[in-house]
C-alpha cells in the first residue's frame, strides 16, 4: 500500500504563488512509466484535473485554463510530486489532491490512478 502526503497549502491573497508537495511511502518504478497527478475540488463542485505527470517520458499535462500558472514535476529519487502554482486566483481556492500510480498515460483522468492523499487546502483571497 501507498501512502501519500500533500503539503504546501495555505491562505493567500490572489496573485500569490504557493507550491505543493506530495511525498509518497513507496512507489514502484515501472519502465513503461507511469503516471502521476493534482486534483482539486471546491465545495459543491467535481473533482478536476490540474496537472499530471508522465514518468514514461517526464511528460507534464496540463488543463487548457491552468496552462501557464501551473507547474508540475517530479522527483524521482525523493519519490516526491510538485506543483507551483502562480498568479493565484480566487477561483483556485479548493482541497488539492495527489494522485499516484496511475495505470494508463491519460495523467489527468481520475478514473486511471490507485493511490490519493488526504488534500490540501488553498484558499485565495481577492
Amino acid at each position: 500500500q501507498v501512502q501519500l502526503m500533500e503539503s504546501g497549502g495555505g491562505s493567500v491573497q490572489a496573485g500569490g504563488s504557493l507550491r505543493l508537495s506530495c511525498q509518497a511511502s513507496y512507489l514502484t518504478s515501472k519502465g513503461f512509466g507511469f503516471c502521476m497527478g493534482w486534483f482539486r475540488q471546491a465545495p459543491g463542485k467535481e473533482r478536476e484535473g490540474v496537472a499530471g505527470f508522465w514518468t514514461g517520458g517526464d511528460r507534464p499535462y496540463y488543463a487548457d485554463s491552468d496552462q501557464g500558472r501551473f507547474t508540475i514535476s517530479y522527483d524521482n529519487a525523493k519519490k516526491t510530486l510538485y506543483l507551483q502554482i502562480d498568479s493565484l486566483k480566487p477561483e483556485d481556492s479548493a482541497m488539492y489532491y495527489c494522485a499516484a500510480d496511475g495505470g494508463g498515460h491519460r495523467c489527468l483522468t481520475a478514473s486511471i490512478y490507485q493511490y490519493w492523499g488526504q488534500g490540501t487546502q488553498v484558499t485565495v483571497s481577492s
